[in-house]
């Protein structure tokens, strides 16, 4: 029987248990805080990195993998497994993608390499479900047919808590920025074909939270979801406020809290809000 190898990186937000129980290999991209650099999730936890970006949040960035880590992977994983299945975040963010397709030509080990068009949450539940259909003994080829189907049925929004961290990172430009300070203006953020974009900009934070919602409830109703993750960056509180009040929407949805993954805090900010959900599942 061939064997299948898992590959993603740590915008994954898979937790610990998940990857060590499915053989999950994780390449760590890097958050640079304090002027210090950490492998995400390796040499810092998200709980312990949001505590330092709380305090240390300016010059705050991010860095992909070296590409020789993904060769070194590679010449590894060809020698226990016939292929691999490799799922990242979106290309269009960062170069694990590419870093990942190029590796596997150069080595020679066959690997379907996947961009998510996002990250976190959703990118997690992609490999869940590809890992679920490998239980139920569906083939390689159907696994990957469904695993290219999952992008595009992927959504996710976020509420940044402030616009300076943003405009820093260069995910909004700074008229953008200065523009939405002034008349004190909120942005909503989700993701375009793997694109940050600005979904909708709002007066008052009061005003914002409440448009967010009514994207989850318009979202909940159409798609029929079953299960909506919520995500903060070092708001835990606010985050299981969230959870009630969505299952007040709908008592029957699965609400998983988790922690923001630390490269898109850092680009985003501390104490940022987000939710993601899979359309189909």
């Amino acid at each position: 029987m061939q064997k299948c190898a898992w590959i993603t990186d740590s915008t994954c937000g898979l937790s610990e248990e998940f990857i060590k129980q499915h053989d999950i290999y994780v390449l760590p991209l890097n958050v640079i805080v304090n002027g210090k650099s950490y492998k995400e999730n390796i040499e810092l936890t998200a709980d312990e990195f949001y505590e330092k970006l709380k305090e240390h949040g300016e010059g705050a960035m991010t860095s992909q993998p070296a590409f020789g880590e993904f060769i070194e992977l590679y010449e590894e994983l060809k020698e226990k497994y016939d292929y691999g299945i490799a799922i990242h975040a979106s290309k269009a963010l960062t170069g694990t993608y590419e870093s990942s397709k190029v590796a596997s030509k150069q080595t020679g080990f066959p690997v379907e390499v996947i961009d998510s068009k996002m990250g976190a949450y959703a990118l997690g539940k992609m490999i869940r479900n590809g890992i679920e259909l490998k239980e139920q003994g569906k083939s390689y080829e159907e696994i990957v047919a469904k695993l290219h189907t999952y992008p595009d049925e992927a959504e996710m929004f976020l509420l940044p808590s402030s616009l300076e961290q943003m405009k820093r990172s260069g995910r909004v430009s700074t008229p953008q920025a200065i523009f939405a300070s002034l008349l004190n203006i909120n942005l909503i953020l989700g993701f375009d074909d793997g694109t940050v974009i600005v979904e909708d900009k709002v007066r008052t934070k009061k005003r914002a939270e409440s448009r967010f919602f009514q994207i989850i409830t318009e979202a909940i109703d159409k798609y029929q979801l079953k299960e909506i993750c919520v995500m903060h960056a070092g708001a835990k509180e606010r985050a299981l406020k969230w959870k009630e009040d969505i299952q007040a929407i709908n008592e029957q949805i699965k609400v998983p809290i988790e922690t923001l993954v630390p490269v898109a805090g850092v680009h985003a900010g501390y104490g940022t809000m987000a939710v993601s959900w899979l359309k189909t599942t």
